[in-house]
């Protein structure tokens, strides 16, 4: 018999002796122990095995949730950082508001204490009437994108001064809202009187009805303001004063 089908013998064979003989069995385990690790030694190398991969597994989450709580402290000091850039601007708005309503305070103070200083000046000769009524045409336009429109008409009939005469008005012309008004450095008792009988005269000329009728003048006799009253005439000292919503 050749090695070979010696060989092939054992291959044919070797299974059902083993299971059959337990002293052939345990001969061949002796024999082949030094080239293969017994059950024992293999279960603790897995349980090691299994350890070291529980221990790395450990590791890493104790690196990860490290990882995360700097990230969080991190994310803590933007928003921190978020928060007291958002009250910086806060005030900042807060500051530019306050700065722009005393600006704009400061400007109308400037308005007033210059129509005063030109009412006085067109009072005593300084300015021209007409030089006063263009700064509080210039105010207005400004102030309350109104449209101001300055009118001289002839009164052939004499109705406004009792003789045929030219006519001047300011007319205030807002979202199709007629004001006629008047702009003086001064009015008396009888320049109320005369700007009432000149709103009758040119709401009889144009057949319209103004819907309101203003005088604008820092300088207003106490008698004049009582007889506007009664005739329903509204009377500013100055052009900020007014209200045209």
């Amino acid at each position: 018999m050749t090695e070979e089908e010696i060989k092939a013998l054992i291959h044919q064979e070797l299974p059902t002796i083993l299971q059959q003989d337990r002293d052939l069995r345990d001969f061949v385990l002796r024999t082949v122990e030094n080239y293969y690790a017994g059950k024992q030694e293999t279960e603790s190398r897995f349980d090691q095995i299994l350890a070291e991969l529980r221990r790395d597994r450990e590791e890493q989450s104790r690196k990860w949730d490290e990882q995360n709580r700097k990230w969080d402290e991190q994310n803590h000091k933007w928003d921190e950082q978020s928060r007291k850039w958002d009250e910086q601007d806060r005030k900042w708005d807060e500051n530019n508001k306050i700065i722009q309503q005393i600006l704009l305070e400061i400007k109308k103070l400037n308005n007033k204490h210059d129509s005063t200083i030109g009412a006085l000046g067109a009072r005593w000769g300084l300015y021209s009437e007409s030089s006063f009524r263009n700064a509080l045409k210039g105010i207005l336009e400004d102030s309350f994108a109104v449209e101001v429109l300055h009118l001289t008409e002839y009164d052939s009939a004499g109705e406004v001064f009792g003789r045929p005469e030219q006519v001047e008005l300011d007319l205030l012309i807002k979202n199709g809202l007629l004001i006629i008004c008047e702009i003086k450095s001064s009015m008396s008792k009888a320049d109320i009187y005369t700007f009432e009988r000149k709103v009758r005269f040119y709401q009889n000329r144009h057949q319209q009805t103004a819907n309101r009728k203003i005088v604008i003048s820092p300088m207003v006799h106490p008698r004049a303001k009582e007889v506007a009253s009664e005739l329903e005439v509204e009377v500013y000292s100055y052009a900020e004063d007014l209200e045209l919503n």
